[in-house]
């Protein structure tokens, strides 16, 4: 059997195809991983599904005939109750990386980022200086970065606190940090309109759950009313924590996810505090 030219162009075509279809999927799924208010609409989809196909396996006529007009409809009316959510999925798949995130940190720096974080933190509470602490993972947030105050600093706990202390004009926003590096300050996020939010709480806790459930961002507040620490993650607040819940939560977090079974064997020799007394 003799292999022409356009017998190879046809398997390359073809491999594109699929790899290019691959891909499409890779990212949609990546997203709904990471974007709390996209699941919840993708496991709507997927019981509508689920529902349709019983009803057509038990012969339920009626309810079979609803869903029929639900798939028919369903479309458009998805387009227009979750137009900002779509808008913000949207949004959200052109700033993404395609390599992920904006750098890999070393165990170093990993180590001296969390130092000075829980410094600055650890200061920050004990003053009563309100502070929203954004730390970049996978998905990007340039869009954000583009409307703030660009600083491109290296991370230490004297700026940060430099920064949210009560006469600074940037205080009032959230801080962004890539990598190992302060980016901007003065940032304004999406704040969550979640019914488990404590409406006693403020707009940067608000701010730092919706920011959560769009992106896989680490989100740290500090309230300005009592000194309590929380973090935002994957569209969860968890409230008044320690220095070491801060501390042990930012080392797992932060951990690429390639490394992550290397991170644990070298660092089951090592205890967290050591970890953290290193740096000193």
């Amino acid at each position: 059997m003799v292999i022409t030219l356009s017998d190879v162009l046809t398997v390359i075509r073809k491999i594109i195809d699929i790899s290019l279809v691959w891909l499409i999927f890779y990212f949609i799924l990546k997203n709904i991983k990471n974007n709390v208010k996209l699941s919840l609409i993708v496991k709507g989809l997927i019981f509508v599904i689920i529902l349709k196909l019983v009803s057509k396996w038990l012969n339920l006529v009626t309810v079979g005939y609803l869903l029929d007009y639900i798939i028919q409809w369903g479309p458009i009316a998805i387009v227009v109750i979750f137009q900002p959510e779509i808008r913000t999925i949207l949004e959200q798949l052109g700033r993404n990386q395609l390599l992920g995130r904006h750098k890999v940190l070393t165990v170093d720096e990993r180590e001296h980022v969390v130092y000075e974080i829980v410094n600055a933190v650890d200061y920050m509470r004990k003053e009563r200086i309100g502070a929203l602490i954004v730390i970049e993972r996978d998905v990007s947030l340039g869009n954000y970065i583009d409307k703030a105050k660009k600083i491109y600093a290296d991370l230490t706990s004297d700026l940060l606190i430099a920064i949210f202390y009560e006469g600074n004009p940037l205080h009032d926003g959230g801080v962004i940090i890539q990598g190992d590096r302060i980016t901007c300050a003065g940032a304004v996020f999406p704040t969550s309109s979640s019914p488990k939010l404590n409406r006693r709480l403020g707009t940067r806790h608000r701010a730092a759950l919706g920011l959560s459930e769009e992106t896989d961002a680490i989100c740290l507040v500090v309230s300005e009313e009592t000194g309590k620490v929380s973090i935002a993650l994957k569209g969860e607040m968890l409230y008044n924590l320690s220095l070491d819940d801060v501390r042990m939560m930012l080392i797992d977090e932060l951990k690429p996810k390639q490394d992550t079974n290397y991170d644990e064997d070298d660092e089951d020799n090592m205890d967290e505090e050591e970890i953290y007394e290193k740096d000193k």
